[in-house]
Formats: C-alpha cells, sequence, structure tokens
C-alpha cells in the first residue's frame, strides 16, 4: 500500500561520492548516482550531500570505493581535499566529468584521475561558483545542473 516510502535495497561497495556543493540535489547528482550505478555494480553510497554541510570526509575511511566529481574539467577545493585523503588512505577511485557540449551534458567516466582535470584553489572555486550563479549564467546552471525543485 505505501511501497513508496520503502527504501531501495542496497548493494555491492560502499561508495563515497565526492562532490561539489553546487550539485547536491540536482538532476547532475542523480545523473552521477545512476551512472556509478551501472559502471561499479552498486548502490551503496555515502553522499555528503545527504549531511547539508556537515564536514563528511572522516566517512571516506568507512569506503571501498572513492568517486570524485569534477564539472567542466575542475575539482573543486572541497573535492581536491577529499582526494587528498583517499590518496593517503589508499583508495580504489574514479573519477566522473560533467561537461556540457552544445545542449547536451556528458558524464566521462575515469578509472584514477586524468591528469587533465584542474584542481582548484579556495579561491579558485569561489570565483568559479560566482561564475555560475551570476546572472548571466542562471539560465545556463539550470540547464547544466538542473532546477533543484524539478523531479526527474
Amino acid at each position: 500500500m505505501f511501497g513508496f516510502f520503502k527504501k531501495k535495497k542496497r548493494y555491492g561497495a560502499l561508495i563515497y561520492l565526492s562532490e561539489p556543493t553546487i550539485i547536491y540535489h540536482t538532476q547532475t547528482e542523480k545523473a552521477v548516482l545512476k551512472i556509478i550505478e551501472e559502471r561499479l555494480n552498486s548502490n551503496n553510497f555515502i553522499l555528503p550531500s545527504d549531511y547539508g554541510l556537515k564536514p563528511t570526509h572522516h566517512m571516506i575511511k568507512d569506503a571501498e570505493i572513492f568517486v570524485a566529481v569534477g564539472i567542466i574539467g575542475k575539482f573543486t577545493s572541497l573535492v581536491v581535499r577529499e582526494i587528498k585523503i583517499a590518496q593517503e588512505l589508499k583508495k580504489k577511485i574514479y573519477t566522473i566529468n560533467v561537461a556540457r557540449k552544445g545542449d547536451e551534458i556528458y558524464y566521462d567516466f575515469f578509472e584514477g584521475i586524468p591528469e587533465d582535470i584542474e584542481w582548484l584553489s579556495e579561491e579558485e572555486t569561489q570565483k568559479l561558483y560566482e561564475d555560475f550563479r551570476g546572472e548571466a549564467f542562471s539560465g545556463f546552471m539550470k540547464f547544466f545542473f538542473g532546477d533543484r525543485r524539478k523531479q526527474w
């Protein structure tokens, strides 16, 4: 009767998803989760977005796999810090880069960390976020990341 209240049964390795806060609870986050589930045969996630802006980096040690999300070829400073923790803990690392080409969004999945992804400082991350939030980019941001209120 109330099947929509049932939690989806979890399976597979525990995966920590390191993602920029700008994609928390967006269509992009949902698409990334679907890609990870298909590629790594797991829907068993630690999602920082479930914890709001509370620190979750201490949970990386519990995960078997670490997935870093880059946007337009860049890792935000938060993702950079978490990658360094995952590397110290010798976690298996994968990368998903979210990019827009024309009117389409592409999700490139890599084992390891591609050399051509830029690692942003705190200041560079703030500048990137300001650019996305700017009025000139508001329509682009909704197209690229999806409207937070819109459900799939």
